[in-house]
C-alpha cells in the first residue's frame, strides 16, 4: 500500500465554494457544471487502441456490470437535443438490426462478454421504438441469446409516443422488455407545439393510459422544466398530472442550453425564450414538492418511484462506475474503468459489424488515477447522501491510506454553511438546493479530491500504465 502523498493544497477555493445568500436554490453557483468536468482519463493512442482492446476483451468482468445498446436513428430532431446523429427512414431499421445482433454474437466469444452476470441492459438512442415491432423483438430476443443477463436483469426500452404504440409495446414486452422510458418533456399543448413534439396532451395521456392498463412491465417518463413558455403553475400542473396516471417512475430534468441546437439558436435569435437560470432551482422544489405530496420516493435527486417495480438499475449502476458493455453505432461503454466508444459512422459499423468490437471501438481512454474514487462520490452524491467509508474504500483501492472526510472537510462545511447539505458523524446528506445543484457540487468535489489526493502514486494508475 503506499502511503499518501499530497498535491500542492487548493487555492481558488473560489472555484469550488458556494455563494452564502438566503435562496441557495437560485444563486449557490453561476453554472451546473457537468459531472466529468475533472479527473478524466487520458486517451488512448491510435496505434495502442487495437492491442489494449484485445487484452479488455480477454479478460472476464467481476464487478457490477450493465449494457447499452444504441439505436442511432430519429424521426425529428427535438430543439433542445443534443445528441442527435441520424434521420430515421424505415428501411433501415432491419439491417441496422441485423448489424447490432452481428455484433452481440461476434462478441459473445471475449471473455468480457462472458459469464459474469449483467445487471441492466439500456436499448436508447435516438429513439429505439422507431423501429419496426418485429425488429425490437428481434433485437431484445438477441439480448437473451449472446449476453449473461441476470434471472432479475432490467431491460430498457427507450423512446416516443409518437410511431410507438401498444403494438410495439406488447411484442417488446413479450420479448423481455421489462421497462419503458418516454420522453414526455411536458404535457401542456403549448409547450409542446413550441418544442415541435408531434403528440397532443389527450395522445399522450391515452397512450400512458394504455401502457399501464397492459401491466407488462415498469412505465417510467421525463420531464423537463425550463421549456418556452413554460412556467411554474404549468411544471407543477405536469406534475401533478403524471403522478395520477399511476406511473412507475418520473425523472424531473432541468433544461440544458447546448451550443448548436435549434433550441439555442432560435434562443439566440430571440425567436424563443427559456427560464432564466435562477428560476430553474425553485421549478425543481415545485416538482419536488409535488412528489412528495403524492407520497412518491426519490431514489435519486432526479427520479421519483412510486412503488417496487421501478429500480432504474442501469442509471443508477453506471453512476456507481459499473463495467458496461457498448453495441451499436456510436454507443459507449467502459471495461475496467477504460472508456470506450463503438464507431458511430454506419457505414463501418455495418461493415464490420460481423468482426465483432475489436473492428468496431472507434477510440479508447485510460483509467483516471482515482477512477473509483470519482464512481463513490458520483454514486453517492446522484442519490442524495455521500457515506464517507464507500469513498474511504475507493482511496483504499486506489493504493492510499487515509480518511477522505478530513481532507474534504472544509469544503463541505463551506456547503453545509450555504445550504446545500447537512452534516452527519459519517456522511452527508443533500438539502432540497443540494439536490438540485449536485451535478454542480459532485464536479468540483472531484476537483478537490484529486487536487487533494492526485499526487499520490495509485494502484489504479500503475495498472493503467503497465
Amino acid at each position: 500500500m503506499n502511503v499518501h502523498r499530497p498535491a500542492a493544497d487548493v487555492r481558488d477555493t473560489d472555484a469550488f465554494f458556494a455563494r452564502t445568500s438566503t435562496d441557495p436554490l437560485a444563486d449557490a453557483f453561476s453554472g451546473r457544471m457537468g459531472a466529468h468536468a475533472h479527473g478524466g482519463g487520458m486517451a488512448v493512442a491510435p496505434g495502442e487502441v487495437t492491442g489494449l482492446w484485445k487484452r479488455l476483451a480477454a479478460s472476464p468482468r467481476t464487478g457490477p456490470s450493465v449494457a447499452y445498446v444504441h439505436v442511432p436513428f430519429c424521426e425529428n430532431r427535438c430543439l433542445f437535443c443534443g445528441f442527435y446523429q441520424n434521420p430515421w427512414r424505415r428501411e433501415m431499421g432491419a439491417p441496422y438490426v441485423d448489424a447490432v445482433l452481428a455484433q452481440l454474437a461476434a462478441d459473445a466469444r471475449t471473455a468480457a462478454q462472458q459469464g459474469h452476470p449483467l445487471r441492466a441492459v439500456y436499448l436508447g438512442g435516438g429513439t429505439p421504438t422507431a423501429l419496426a415491432a418485429r425488429d425490437i423483438a428481434r433485437l431484445v430476443e438477441g439480448l437473451h441469446r449472446h449476453l449473461p443477463l441476470a434471472p432479475d436483469c432490467e431491460i430498457t426500452l427507450e423512446g416516443r409516443i409518437v410511431s410507438f404504440g401498444l403494438e410495439k409495446a406488447r411484442a417488446a414486452f413479450d420479448a423481455g422488455v421489462n421497462r419503458i422510458s418516454l420522453g414526455v418533456q411536458s404535457f401542456d399543448d403549448g409547450v409542446r407545439r413550441r418544442m415541435g413534439r408531434k403528440s397532443t396532451r389527450a395522445e399522450t395521456v391515452r397512450f400512458l393510459e394504455g401502457l399501464m392498463r397492459l401491466d407488462r412491465g415498469a412505465v417510467v417518463i421525463d420531464l423537463i422544466y425550463g421549456l418556452p413558455g413554460q412556467d411554474r403553475a404549468t411544471f407543477q400542473e405536469d406534475v401533478r398530472l403524471a403522478a395520477a396516471l399511476g406511473l412507475d417512475g418520473l425523472d424531473l430534468y432541468s433544461l440544458k442550453s447546448i451550443p448548436g441546437t435549434p433550441l439555442m439558436m432560435a434562443q439566440d435569435k430571440g425567436k424563443l425564450a427559456v427560464a432564466a437560470p435562477g428560476e430553474l432551482g425553485h421549478f425543481y422544489a415545485d416538482g419536488a414538492a409535488e412528489m412528495d405530496r403524492a407520497g412518491w420516493e426519490a431514489i435519486s435527486t432526479t427520479h421519483w418511484r412510486r412503488g417496487t417495480r421501478e429500480r432504474s438499475l442501469y442509471n443508477l449502476e453506471v453512476k456507481a462506475g459499473a463495467e458496461c458493455l457498448a453495441f451499436g453505432a456510436g454507443a459507449g461503454g467502459n471495461l475496467q474503468g477504460h472508456g470506450f466508444r463503438i464507431t458511430p459512422d454506419l457505414d463501418t459499423y455495418r461493415d464490420r459489424a460481423a468482426a465483432g468490437s475489436a473492428r468496431l471501438v472507434a477510440g479508447l481512454t485510460r483509467p483516471a488515477p482515482l477512477g473509483p474514487v470519482h464512481a463513490a462520490i458520483k454514486a453517492g452524491m446522484e442519490r442524495g447522501r455521500l457515506v464517507f467509508a464507500s469513498v474511504d474504500r475507493a482511496l483504499a483501492g486506489c493504493g492510499i491510506n487515509g480518511g477522505f472526510e478530513p481532507h474534504a472537510a472544509p469544503l463541505l462545511a463551506q456547503w453545509q454553511r450555504a445550504g446545500l447539505l447537512t452534516g452527519h458523524p459519517l456522511s452527508v446528506q443533500l438539502t432540497l438546493a443540494g439536490r438540485f445543484w449536485q451535478v454542480a457540487m459532485t464536479s468540483r468535489l472531484i476537483a478537490w479530491t484529486d487536487a487533494r489526493f492526485g499526487g499520490a502514486e495509485t494502484d489504479v494508475g500503475r495498472r493503467a500504465t503497465g
